[in-house]
This record gives structure tokens, C-alpha cells and sequence, in this order.
């Protein structure tokens, strides 16, 4: 599965499309954090589609935005923002990163 392997490459992989706001505030929390991700813009990609299919297949609707941390699917924008407000989601991405890379 294509997605599982580049989710793997990397500590935090998230997979959005260039045209939506949530995933760009998605993307700007975890930059907030100083944590580095790789995004796959589903809509500018030639496999785009497929990976969309396959994010659907992993219980994904809709399919972005799909967040990866170390290598394991965390889920979209109300998993990320439900972990936020717990305090838990720098806890998790701080796992992954060395401590001078990720801040609160």
C-alpha cells in the first residue's frame, strides 16, 4: 500500500489537498510546533487519485487531511484538534523529533 510506505519515511506525513483551508490549518499547527512535515497534495500528485482511494480504504472520509505521526494514521482534522485540546498532540509529535526541534 502506497500511503503506509510514505507514511513510514518519515516522522510526520500528512497527506491534503492544495485547495483546502482545513488542511492548511492542519499544516500550520504543526509547523507552530517547529515540527517539519512531508505534505502530499493529493490534487497536484499523478497518483493523486490512487492514494485518495487508498486513505478512503483506511476509513478516511473525507480522505484529507490525513495525518501520519511515526508512521501510524492519527486521523484528520477533528482527531488532530480533539488531541490539541487535550494537550496530548505535542506529546505525541514531540516523541518523534528531538527535543531542540519541537516546542510548545
Amino acid at each position: 500500500m502506497a500511503v503506509m510506505d510514505l507514511a513510514g519515511q518519515r516522522p510526520l506525513m500528512i497527506f491534503s489537498k492544495s485547495n483546502c483551508c482545513i488542511c492548511y490549518t492542519i499544516e500550520n499547527l504543526f509547523y507552530g510546533y517547529g515540527a517539519s512535515s512531508v505534505i502530499h497534495e493529493l490534487d497536484e500528485l499523478l497518483n493523486g487519485q490512487q492514494l485518495e482511494r487508498e486513505l478512503a480504504a483506511l476509513g478516511r472520509q473525507p480522505s484529507v487531511p490525513a495525518v501520519f505521526i511515526g508512521g501510524k494514521l492519527v486521523g484528520g482534522s477533528n482527531e488532530i484538534m480533539s488531541l490539541q485540546v487535550k494537550g496530548e498532540l505535542v506529546t505525541m509529535v514531540k516523541k518523534h523529533y528531538p527535543p531542540h526541534i519541537c516546542v510548545e
